[in-house]
């Protein structure tokens, strides 16, 4: 792999500005941020007044664990504008979730916030490798999902050319990738190990094609497969994190260079880690839900949004700001099986450990009697399709679960395309035990 290291000056100032410097900006911008929404948004001012507090209140960024938290469930009970901060008429993009569990949750961008959300994700792609006049192949799905348009404004804020694919049509993205050269490609890192996957049946050594750098995110993935992704085609896998209530892809980043951990944009949000079940404020480099404040949103400020992601605070290493370590899982994804908190990363790097084992998995919940059980279907990799490899392959998965998550499972072992593909973020979960 080449060395992508970026030039010093290349960067903005404030990625390798003092943390005296950080800390002072962030203490200007968040004493706005919360007269803003105080003023702003008849919820936060509602809150403001039941905790106790407020705007003035905050003399120091520790004053911010004075305030209440929000919740997703904000969003969808002031559907779909309540919780803008500005007149309608000065939102110049709406995005939305699915809905699939009830109201989209909506977000709303000025001009001003678009502008910075292209600067974030430009900032993003120079850190993970990404140069201006690069082609950037950009898979993530585009539309109300905030993931295509969010990197194809930054790629372009780059300087890059731009090709917006967005997801599915796999045989496709291989052309186009063979086609046009791209040496960044963005999607998700479920759906790249499908392009590897087509990349293989095509008969093309992916390793011979353009692609440098991979910018990977919306869904929580192992540094396994990392290494898997970056052997198979001879290319660097950064992690791009990122939400649409906060913003969208350019929250935080990993750096090409290290590649230890995202480094979050603080000129911009505002992190905390907090004990998922008190909400206590944990110190930094202890594991917690992160929680984020944005400091310079005017369409949607989000004080102390609760992400649900499961990670910890690091100190700075090749910027100045501090770094998240990669997702391990959510709290709201969290299996709990008799007792035992499980997360589908967790069986991810077991399946990616056995050679034999395609990385495609789908975990299926079920009741067994008046107990909770959870089955694992695999397939084989190419190459170990017979029974007797599938076989051993699934009793050494199913062992490997034992002994590193601690329940027993059933693991079926499938030959090559039996287990459901990603066509953006994949379903990693399907529940069938009876609602309660």
């Amino acid at each position: 792999m080449k060395d992508l290291t970026p030039n010093q000056s290349s960067l903005d100032p404030i990625e390798i500005a003092s943390l005296d410097e950080i800390r002072a900006l962030q203490l200007k911008r968040m004493k706005w941020s919360l007269k803003h929404a105080y003023d702003n948004v008849p919820m936060y001012r509602e809150r403001f007044e039941a905790a106790g507090v407020h705007p003035d209140d905050l003399k120091d960024l520790a004053d911010l664990s004075k305030f209440p938290f929000t919740y997703k469930n904000d969003l969808r009970d002031n559907y779909p504008f309540g919780l803008f901060a500005v007149p309608r008429e000065q939102v110049v993009r709406l995005h939305a979730s699915s809905g699939t569990t009830g109201k989209p949750t909506v977000v709303g961008y000025t001009e001003n916030d678009i502008d910075m959300w292209a600067n974030m994700v430009a900032r993003s792609m120079r850190a993970g490798g990404t140069r201006p006049g690069d082609v950037a192949h950009i898979a993530y799905g585009y539309g109300l999902f905030t993931g295509g348009l969010g990197a194809h404004y930054g790629a372009e804020r780059l300087g890059c050319t731009v090709v917006p694919v967005s997801g599915g049509m796999t045989e496709r993205q291989v052309t186009l990738i063979e086609d046009f050269k791209p040496k960044t490609i963005m999607v998700t890192p479920s759906y790249m190990l499908n392009i590897m996957e087509q990349y293989r049946k095509a008969g093309i050594d992916p390793r011979e094609s353009s692609l440098e750098v991979g910018i990977f995110g919306a869904e929580p993935w192992t540094n396994a497969m990392r290494a898997e992704v970056e052997e198979a085609f001879d290319m660097h896998a950064v992690d791009i994190y990122g939400l649409s209530e906060v913003l969208g892809p350019g929250v935080a980043s990993e750096c090409v260079e290290t590649k230890d951990g995202l480094h979050i944009w603080e000129d911009h949000f505002y992190p905390e880690i907090i004990d998922p079940e008190t909400g206590e404020v944990l110190p930094d480099g202890e594991m917690g839900e992160l929680v984020f404040t944005t400091i310079t949103k005017e369409g949607l400020p989000m004080i102390r949004y609760r992400t649900r992601d499961l990670t910890r605070l690091l100190p700075g290493s090749a910027r100045s700001m501090r770094r998240m370590e990669k997702i391990t899982g959510r709290s709201d994804d969290m299996i709990i099986l008799r007792g035992v908190n499980v997360f589908p990363t967790q069986v991810e790097e077991q399946v990616l450990s056995i050679p034999e084992l395609a990385p495609h998995f789908q975990i299926t919940l079920f009741r067994e009697g008046r107990m909770d059980a959870m089955a694992i279907n695999v397939e084989a990799a190419t190459g170990a399709e017979g029974d007797a490899t599938r076989e051993m392959a699934g009793k050494l998965l199913s062992k490997k679960i034992k002994d590193v998550v601690g329940i027993s499972t059933k693991v079926t072992v499938g030959e090559t395309g039996t287990v459901e593909r990603s066509q953006g973020k994949a379903r990693r979960v399907v529940d069938n035990r009876p609602k309660e």
